[in-house]
């Protein structure tokens, strides 16, 4: 790739997880969705918190299409990620631990900052967490939350320097 680029260094296995999880993002809002299933309320948030029919009526009109979106978002990030699936149970240490540079063009950068966001809902639902309070230093699972935080927060850093 030439020109402006978010460039980011990922390790092949944190990248073989990333596809992982934008995997499950995938298939939670492809075709098949569950529409009840809390994780998908909390990528279609409630604009009308005092208004049900108001909220409801929004939902109805729009959640496809934002849920449509989230599925396209998380396509462009596989893409990004294909050099970097693979099987991790038949990676060396070395081969895991590999560092692999990322370049992001800037027509990406909002497909990735949504699917990470995204994840991080949808792994905040599924822990229950609602602020910063809600922590289980016990369960790795919030490892896995923090680690897409962090992930979340050098694309930011990076969009920004390309600006």
């Amino acid at each position: 790739m030439t020109g402006p680029a978010v460039r980011m260094t990922m390790a092949r296995v944190e990248g073989a997880q990333l596809v992982r999880l934008v995997d499950d993002l995938r298939e939670l809002v492809g075709s098949e969705r569950d529409l009840t299933d809390p994780a998908i309320t909390r990528l279609v948030p409630d604009p009308y918190p005092d208004d049900d029919e108001a909220s409801r009526t929004f939902r109805a009109a729009t959640s496809d299409d934002l849920l449509d979106r989230r599925a396209l978002d998380a396509d462009v990030v596989r893409t990004a990620l294909a050099e970097m699936r693979g099987d991790l149970d038949s990676m060396s240490q070395g081969e895991a631990f590999a560092e692999h540079e990322l370049e992001i063009p800037p027509s990406d950068v909002d497909a990735w900052l949504r699917t990470l966001t995204a994840l991080r809902l949808i792994i905040a639902s599924r822990l229950g967490i609602e602020d910063d309070d809600d922590r289980d230093p016990e369960d790795a699972r919030f490892g896995v939350y923090d680690w897409l935080g962090y992930r979340l927060e050098l694309v930011i850093e990076a969009a920004d320097e390309l600006l």
